[in-house]
């Protein structure tokens, strides 16, 4: 029946229901653009999130040099050991940039005429694939800078540098790296509790936006779908244990958060209004049903990072389950 398999019995109205192959899915002759174009880009996603997980700062470094500001030995160890950083941090920003550009090209792929999203994911599964490893890496990289409060005080500290050095008419050899119209930006994109999934959702907000003549539809049925072939993938155990890597699940479960936190950013009424192609209530019951320590902070994302949580339409039961 080949790797998209239609699941039965379980069909909620206008959503439809699919079990794919996130492990085994390959690309046709037609997805070969578009997948090795995303696959550059994921290709330096492992090493990024890896950088991250090793992130961790100058802490110690800069408070020595905040309490002690007339020694200048000091003051140059905590610029020495700052300025590496900046520069990683300005390689995790550019990186946004170009998941960007490729969630672009997938959406363009998985979206145009003259196919319906569903026939596009059954068609091009690879690049089904793609968009959910754009959506795992998304919401690891988020959840990692969330718990690093060492990023930002590190960009705080370079910043409030070279805003020091500069009324001093010094010139400081990192600004020629990170000059001020880049350091602005990044400072936006670290501002953000999860940026790289601001990122997303901007981009995903923008697609629509450009593509008038493409129904938003188009783009939110793709979105509501891929929740629904997470969702039922993992509450059915006779999919679960297709699995053959113990990482699928966690895999599934990031993945379905985030196509629920695009969709509800870019759907009008949101993924928690009654009239949703999501069922809301099913999505957060299987994650609560994982170990807590897995999903705390998917639960978290759910509930900081959608758009529509708190509108008068989404019911008491669903807010009350995300408590």
């Amino acid at each position: 029946m080949g790797n998209l398999i239609k699941v039965l019995g379980k069909d909620l109205e206008n959503c439809p229901h699919f079990f794919l192959d996130f492990e085994n899915a390959q690309p046709t002759e037609a997805e070969t653009a578009v997948w090795n174009q995303v696959s550059a880009v994921l290709e330096e996603a492992h090493g990024i999130l890896a950088e991250l997980q090793s992130y961790n700062g100058a802490g110690q470094e800069i408070r020595e040099a905040i309490q002690n500001p007339s020694d200048l030995q000091l003051q140059e160890k905590a610029w020495n050991a700052v300025c590496p950083l900046v520069a990683k941090l300005k390689r995790f920003y550019e990186f946004s940039l170009r998941l960007e550009n490729a969630l672009r090209s997938l959406l363009e792929a998985l979206t145009s005429p003259p196919y319906a999203p569903m026939q596009h994911l059954e068609r091009e599964q690879a690049l089904a694939k793609q968009f959910a490893e754009i959506l795992h890496f998304t919401l690891s990289f988020d959840e990692l800078k969330m718990t690093n409060p060492a990023i930002q005080n590190d960009f705080s500290y370079y910043r409030r540098t070279i805003s020091r050095n500069r009324l001093n008419n010094q010139q400081l050899d990192a600004e020629n790296e990170v000059n001020n119209e880049m350091a602005n930006r990044m400072s936006l994109f670290y501002a953000e509790a999860t940026p790289m999934l601001k990122t997303l959702s901007n981009a995903t907000t923008k697609f629509v936006s450009e593509n008038k003549t493409l129904p938003i539809e188009d783009t939110t049925d793709c979105l509501s779908t891929m929740a629904c072939v997470c969702r039922v993938m993992l509450e059915t155990p006779e999919y679960r244990c297709r699995f053959t890597n113990t990482d699928t699940m966690l895999f599934c479960m990031r993945v379905m958060v985030g196509v629920i936190i695009l969709y509800d950013h870019v759907h009008p009424v949101g993924a928690f209004a009654k009239t949703s192609k999501i069922d809301m209530k099913g999505c957060i019951k299987v994650l609560k049903e994982q170990d807590s320590n897995s999903v705390e902070g998917l639960l978290n994302a759910l509930k900081y990072t959608t758009r529509h949580l708190n509108d008068d339409s989404t019911s008491k039961q669903i807010r009350a389950m995300l408590q």
